[in-house]
């Protein structure tokens, strides 16, 4: 049985949940798979208004969803309820997506029979994968990156049925967003939920699985990657990992506001108990007295909470320890409530000692606690920064741009979004965002799970060769009947 758990007591909240069986995931799949033919043969524009309809469901459902996802993580009404306004965004920014049609990436090439040799009629356009599109449910984020989060929508939008692994933390949760998303649906078969690790794995390996999308820790993302490795038929795997998200502060910053700086560090370190994919877990800072200073007393003065789970909570208490073997307490701030309670913690060393450490030095620690290196010569960063694995975002703090030059440039290549005086928890909802990064971060550093773009790993192309006008989609035909972005003979056509 699933049962979810209220992080503030330990406590179990509302019925449990029936584990699925195989029979029952199958069931699942092959519903979604049935449903997903005629949802493929819809136009996008069709696609796109029942995205919107979907996005107004959960909008006019805040109430009841807010309040399932708070009993089961203890994340807080207004954490809560902007994260279901963004999981409504996202469904509403791939309508738009739809409507605009560029995603189709169509193209022709008329024929040319004069060419040596002469060359046909091509036409290509991205249609959606076939069978169902599995999704494994993160425990941090109930509902953006949960049954009602991007990928689900994402998929949903390029054309091909979901079945979601929820996570077990939050089961009422992902079963009462389900029930939304569904009434939305032409039909609900189109939307799929399990529960259970055994639901999983035969999830990966189910036959008319296409695709899996994963976002949670190296361990579990490896472990899909095994099941997949064993299948007859392998399948693409988009999996969001592990991602310390070095900041590097240089010292031009120095001429700045420290204190803010310091207070900023702490916020975005302790924001969500630090159970961000994105939290700071690594800042490279001038040895500079005023500056540990101000982030001692910063993160002296902020405040743990409960974490998700109990066993993210044991996670955290095995990072730490991990990381007080390899730093000095720099500070802490004051402990969370409850059985699973986190006390946000920073470490400090120096540039030598942690690049001595490389690699464990460099492993996420997930939740409220980050190590602080400090450096006196700025040259010796990039040779250091090189050797850390890749990350989803890396952020640069400084007053002069002519001072990041060589720090941008390794940077460059270590992460998938880079920040200028900026943190980088929180991640924007738009056509420009990318979400991934080089490995641990993601296996696909090519693709992004946050973002207009995500829709692209759903999606695969193919080429028409002299076929008939009148079979051709309405995408590739002469008059351009959707009146879509395309690229004819060489020339983007808009």
């Amino acid at each position: 049985m699933i049962h979810g758990y209220d992080p503030r007591t330990g406590e179990p909240v509302g019925e449990p949940f029936e584990e699925a069986t195989d029979t029952d995931v199958d069931a699942a799949v092959r519903a979604a798979d049935a449903a997903g033919r005629a949802w493929r043969a819809m136009s996008a524009a069709e696609r796109a208004d029942v995205l919107d309809a979907v996005g107004d469901a959960l909008t006019a459902q805040v109430e009841e969803l807010w309040a399932a996802g708070d009993a089961e993580t203890a994340l807080g009404e207004v954490r809560l309820r902007g994260e279901v306004a963004r999981a409504a965004g996202q469904f509403k920014l791939f309508a738009k997506v739809l409507r605009d049609g560029a995603y189709a990436g169509a193209v022709i090439d008329h024929a040319r029979p004069d060419a040596t040799p002469p060359a046909p009629d091509v036409r290509r356009m991205n249609h959606p994968l076939p069978g169902v599109v599995g999704v494994f449910a993160a425990s941090n984020f109930p509902f953006a990156f949960s049954v009602a989060g991007g990928d689900t929508a994402s998929a949903l939008a390029a054309g091909t049925p979901v079945v979601v692994k929820a996570h077990p933390a939050h089961p009422r949760t992902s079963e009462l967003s389900a029930s939304v998303i569904r009434s939305a649906l032409p039909d609900p078969a189109l939307l799929g939920v399990v529960h259970g690790m055994d639901a999983g794995r035969f999830l990966v390996q189910h036959p008319l699985v296409s695709a899996v999308g994963f976002t949670g820790s190296i361990p579990g993302g490896k472990a899909i990657q095994k099941l997949i490795d064993e299948r007859d038929t392998p399948i693409p795997f988009y999996g969001e990992l592990g991602s310390v998200n070095p900041v590097v502060v240089l010292p031009s910053a120095l001429k700045g506001d420290v204190a803010a700086l310091a207070k900023a560090y702490a916020a975005s370190l302790t924001l969500g108990v630090g159970q961000f994919c994105t939290s700071p877990g690594l800042v490279f800072v001038p040895d500079d007295e005023g500056l540990r200073g101000a982030i001692a007393e910063a993160v002296a003065g902020s405040s743990g909470g409960p974490m998700l789970s109990g066993r993210i909570s044991e996670g955290f208490a095995g990072g730490v320890e991990r990381l007080a073997g390899l730093a000095s307490v720099l500070a802490e701030g004051k402990p969370g409530p409850g059985p699973w309670g986190a006390t946000p913690r920073v470490f400090v060393t120096d540039l030598a000692s942690f690049a001595d450490a490389l690699p464990l030095s460099a492993e996420e620690c997930f939740g409220p606690a980050s190590i602080v290196v400090t450096y006196q010569d700025p040259a010796l960063l990039p040779d250091v920064l090189a050797r850390i694995p890749g990350s989803l975002t890396a952020t640069v703090h400084a007053t002069d741009p002519g001072e990041a030059g060589d720090v941008a440039a390794v940077l460059r290549r270590t992460a998938g979004r880079l920040i200028w005086n900026g943190w980088p928890t929180g991640v924007a909802v738009n056509w420009s965002m990318h979400h991934g990064g080089p490995w641990p971060a993601s296996t696909s550093p090519a693709h992004t799970s946050v973002g207009a773009s995500a829709i692209a790993r759903w999606l695969t192309p193919v080429a028409y060769q002299d076929w008939p006008e009148e079979l051709l989609p309405d995408e590739l035909r002469e008059a351009n009947p959707l009146g879509i972005p395309r690229r004819v003979d060489g020339r983007l056509e808009v």
